[in-house]
């Protein structure tokens, strides 16, 4: 069996990641076959037309109205109809990321000056982005950068559909790897060999600090900023914005770097408040790109909303 999972499993359940796998293969096939334009628009359109008729569409509303509660309801039912175009697209996308590349003609680059000072520098740095447009374009940005990097990934529960996963994003030169547990170590070990290492800042993270995203309290993964703390580095954060059908602009902004007070704790928040900042003005100022079904404020925000639209 692909991979590393050492775990029995049943017959009926090898059995059925097998089907899974053989799916997965023959849409994937079937996109890279259509083409880039074709694929991506047949994945946004497939999830505007399903999206909003699942119960995940509840979800996208809510943090819709966390987010932007100053703007009208009609404005967030229209997002939350778009929103799901976008993530379509990102999905089929994936299929064809080989050939979405700056070498491709489909990606604009803004700031390759500083992806390039740090290939040349010769020191890692923590690159930080969001859930933002298709994430994976800033990943084939930084290897053309030739900036020497590790991507973390979660790996799927079905593991011959990661092996084709990981096997899609090797075409275009991602060296993945699936952290175990919080993954500090593997990073520790990719950033003292002098690697980079890239990382996603807004996934909801229930042991992490508390911090502020669009005005609520979140818990946020620390790692970034913990690592450019101890690697004495910076944060350097990326985002992409699509711009039309699948062509992007991906920019690499200024260095966050984490605060020397003397007070590690303290610096370390600042710069995780800092990481989690960046990705809430990225979001505010292309809404529909971000990743809008996952559920990234805590419960208590949620159950807030509802007394509040209750009362």
């Amino acid at each position: 069996m692909p991979g590393e999972n050492k775990h029995k499993v049943s017959f009926g359940q090898d059995l059925t990641w097998r089907l899974q796998s053989v799916a997965f293969s023959g849409l994937f096939g079937a996109l890279r076959l259509i083409g880039v334009d074709a694929a991506s628009s047949f994945g946004g359109g497939l999830l505007r037309a399903l999206g909003p008729r699942t119960g995940t569409h509840k979800t996208v509303l809510r943090n819709l109205q966390i987010a932007f509660p100053e703007k009208p309801e009609s404005w967030r039912q229209q997002l939350a109809r778009d929103q799901w175009e976008m993530t379509g697209r990102t999905f089929a996308e994936l299929a064809v990321m080989d050939r979405l590349t700056p070498e491709s003609g489909r990606i604009e680059i803004v700031g390759l000056e500083r992806l390039h000072a740090v290939r040349d520098s010769g020191k890692p740095v923590v690159l930080i982005s969001g859930h933002i447009a298709n994430f994976e374009v800033m990943a084939a940005v930084i290897m053309h950068a030739g900036v020497p990097c590790q991507v973390t990934y979660r790996a799927a529960n079905n593991p011959y559909v990661d092996k084709q996963i990981r096997e899609a994003r090797a075409r275009y030169g991602i060296r993945l790897f699936a952290p175990k547990g919080d993954g500090t170590r593997e990073l520790v070990a990719g950033l003292k060999r002098g690697d980079s290492i890239a990382l996603l800042v807004d996934q909801k993270y229930n042991e992490g600090p508390e911090v502020e995203f669009f005005g609520q309290p979140v818990n946020a993964s620390p790692g970034a900023a913990r690592l450019a703390k101890k690697f004495d580095t910076v944060m350097l954060p990326l985002s992409v914005v699509r711009l039309k059908g699948a062509r992007f602009r991906v920019t690499a902004h200024e260095p966050i770097a984490i605060p020397d007070t003397g007070d590690k704790a303290a610096d370390v928040l600042a710069g995780i408040q800092a990481a989690n900042r960046f990705v809430e003005d990225r979001v505010r100022e292309n809404p529909v790109d971000w990743f809008w079904v996952h559920k990234r404020w805590p419960q208590k925000v949620y159950d807030r909303l509802k007394v509040a639209n209750e009362g």
